[in-house]
């Protein structure tokens, strides 16, 4: 499958990354399938628990940073992603379609809500407003003010593999939290 060489997937994949970094894993090798005939896809490395750790200790690390970024800053890296999604919504699409054994209009649409949830993070960038109010105080106002999390963790379905993922991802980055999947 060429869509596959495209994507840089080989035969065995490494299956723990901080993003930025592959972090060595000796976790159960995960042999993924496809529905539509039984052949093999190819192969990744689950994480084990030393190099959940490390991701774990890695996201802390960043958070750290990642929070004081100004969120219309924050926004542009979710824009970047989304155009690499657009650059590569075909073959992602047919991946996504090929694994799960979905339509390929299917596969699509799921790569397409990615891009989508991306362009409504990155305008919510530059609206993470608070409210100003009254106080029964004498020349006194009171105003909310949003702060990031931290950490979130998320967790998603086989049969929605990236547009559940995506959901959460987008916004969750765009207001100042790192997140592990």
């Amino acid at each position: 499958m060429d869509f596959i060489r495209l994507l840089h997937i080989e035969k065995n994949n490494p299956g723990t990354s901080t993003g930025v970094e592959w972090i060595k894993s000796y976790g159960a090798e995960i042999e993924s399938f496809t529905p539509v005939n039984g052949a093999s896809i190819a192969s990744v490395i689950s994480t084990d628990k030393e190099a959940y750790n490390k991701v774990v200790h890695k996201a802390a690390t960043a958070f750290k940073t990642w929070r004081n970024w100004p969120a219309p800053k924050r926004g542009d890296v979710v824009r970047q992603m989304g155009d690499a999604l657009r650059a590569n919504k075909e073959n992602l699409g047919k991946l996504v379609s090929y694994e799960m054994g979905k339509s390929l209009q299917e596969g699509m649409g799921e790569v397409q809500e990615m891009i989508d949830i991306c362009d409504f993070a990155i305008g919510l960038s530059r609206q993470l407003y608070g409210l100003t109010m009254h106080s029964e105080r004498p020349n006194h106002r009171m105003y909310e003010q949003w702060h990031p999390l931290g950490i979130v963790g998320i967790v998603s379905s086989f049969n929605f593999p990236v547009a559940v993922w995506s959901w959460n991802t987008a916004i969750a980055w765009v207001c100042g939290n790192v997140c592990i999947w």
